[in-house]
């Protein structure tokens, strides 16, 4: 007797998921910084496949990003210093996002700033496009703070998440830095002052030295650590929030395969982004989304939400 015939809900399992309100054909999205604003990767594979799309992060005023070396490749993922390069949201929300919107996943718009009032701004011109949802960044340095990340601590990532609510009735979903000392009390702060949803992590803090022009690498020095080597730490920061926050948890961080996907969900995540594997093979997230109903035949999983080892899932409560 095969898979088809003793799984007892019919051939295809339900992969869609429903975070903040929103409702997502399955739980695979492509990550911001990775995926551009979609049309980048037109060809390679079928869009309307995906669940959905993070943008490439957006800044109130366009940036050009940093100089000199901005990726580096490591044993075991990459090193980026791009500084936000992007067109500003005003250009974005004419230029690319009609036909972001075009492709069909759930549009996901991810807003960064260096203040809070370029934050407000910012989202207050967000909710008033078409974008399905919002992932604040807080990883950004916080000018007023000397360069330090609004979310390394509760109270700075609560002064951006509180005033970018007031001005934004879309979902608000808030990326996580896992620089933070303590992500628990990061996390609590951002849901009392009403993000909707967490995404973690971001990348890691890492450097890397040219030996031979006895250099650091990055005109920064520091940069963001993406890859197959965060996977393990990102899937226990993922595991850690479930209990301690009652919001839907988006997880990412090295997720390259379906079983990668399959961890993280089984973690108590409600959906995963995949990025810098997409470089390498674009249309890797196609496979993640098979392999996941493949392996929910397999098994008699009916639902996404029931792939979860955690109980009652906190994203099936609270929608």
């Amino acid at each position: 007797m095969d898979a088809h015939e003793t799984f007892p809900y019919g051939d295809i399992p339900d992969l869609s998921v429903r975070i903040a309100g929103i409702q997502f054909r399955n739980p695979v999205i492509a990550a911001s910084g990775t995926f551009g604003y979609g049309r980048e990767y037109q060809g390679l594979l079928d869009m309307a496949c995906l669940g959905g799309i993070c943008t490439k992060g957006l800044t109130l005023h366009p940036r050009q990003g940093n100089t000199g070396i901005r990726i580096y490749e490591t044993p075991a993922g990459l090193l980026n210093s791009i500084g936000l390069e992007n067109p500003g949201i005003l250009e974005f929300i004419e230029q690319e996002l009609p036909g972001l919107r075009e492709l069909g996943p759930v549009v996901i718009a991810n807003l960064s700033g260096s203040t809070v009032e370029e934050y407000t701004e910012g989202a207050r011109l967000l909710a008033e496009s078409t974008v399905d949802m919002i992932e604040l960044n807080i990883s950004c340095p916080n000018v007023k703070a000397g360069g330090m990340a609004f979310g390394l601590e509760p109270e700075p990532a609560a002064s951006v998440v509180q005033p970018v609510r007031k001005v934004c009735d879309k979902p608000l979903m808030v990326k996580l830095s896992p620089n933070a000392p303590d992500l628990k009390a990061v996390a609590r702060a951002c849901v009392a002052a009403g993000a909707d949803a967490l995404s973690l992590v971001n990348t890691f803090q890492a450097m890397a030295i040219d030996i031979y022009r006895r250099k650091p690498v990055f005109q920064h020095i520091s940069a963001g650590l993406s890859g197959p080597g965060i996977r393990p730490l990102a899937l226990r920061m993922v595991w850690d929030l479930w209990e301690a926050v009652k919001v839907p948890l988006v997880g990412l961080g090295g997720i390259a395969a379906a079983e990668d996907a399959l961890e993280f969900l089984m973690a108590g995540a409600a959906a995963v982004q995949v990025g810098s594997a997409t470089f390498a093979h674009p249309p890797l997230m196609i496979e993640i989304i098979q392999g996941i109903a493949g392996y929910m035949q397999d098994y008699g999983i009916a639902r996404i939400e029931d792939l979860s080892i955690r109980g009652t899932s906190s994203f099936t409560v609270h929608n």
